[in-house]
């Protein structure tokens, strides 16, 4: 769905960004939990078209990721897949996002941002840090056990330097990753039970993720 079309009566909604390459269930128990902890309306998935801190690694092309990202959130009704950063030209960054959602929701919604723990420690090199963490909050989901001395410390920083706080939510799935899905596949491994099988019968049929 482009959110851009009509429905603009959610007040509390989260933006679940990221490249899907390919959205497994990590991803998918991640945003219900955030969507219940927070009684939210709805949680936006959000593909990213040209994510600078991803022009290290070639993605699948970006039409790919959100059909697998379609095909993942279909069954949840508090879901709903966004092509806004797959239509937007050039480098994809957050804060353009949120200022667009703005424009449509209006100033009132609350917007939260999910993300990983690992992405939390860098966000001081975001594109727009300041402006960003004042018009949307972030949740950090974490791994169990990965909220360290760094993760405190980068928190402790962000709150002392722009007096925002950032939410944890700790998911035991999220010890899965699209890196070792692919890395599976590469090697004709199982990944049955990682992701959603209409995700698995997608990337076989479209030969994804193979040499």
């Amino acid at each position: 769905m482009n959110i851009n079309e009509k429905n603009k009566s959610y007040k509390r909604f989260a933006v679940m960004g990221g490249t899907f390459d390919p959205i497994h269930y990590g991803h998918l128990v991640t945003a219900e939990a955030v969507r219940d902890k927070f009684e939210l309306d709805k949680v936006l998935f959000m593909p990213t078209k040209n994510p600078p801190h991803k022009m290290h690694r070639p993605t699948s092309d970006v039409n790919h990721r959100y059909l697998m990202t379609v095909l993942a959130t279909i069954t949840n009704p508090y879901f709903e897949v966004s092509r806004l950063e797959i239509e937007r030209t050039g480098l994809t960054y957050t804060v353009d996002t949120i200022r667009e959602l703005r424009n449509i929701y209006g100033e009132d919604a609350q917007i939260y941002f999910i993300t990983g723990a690992d992405a939390i420690l860098e966000i001081l090199t975001w594109h727009n840090v300041e402006e960003l963490l004042g018009i949307c909050q972030f949740v950090a989901a974490t791994r169990p056990g990965f909220y360290g001395k760094d993760m405190e410390q980068k928190l402790i920083d962000i709150k002392s330097k722009y007096n925002k706080e950032i939410f944890s939510i700790e998911v035991p799935s999220l010890a899965i990753s699209s890196t070792d899905i692919r890395n599976r596949i590469k090697n004709s491994k199982t990944i049955r039970y990682l992701l959603p099988e209409a995700v698995e019968h997608y990337i076989r049929k479209s030969k994804l993720y193979t040499d």
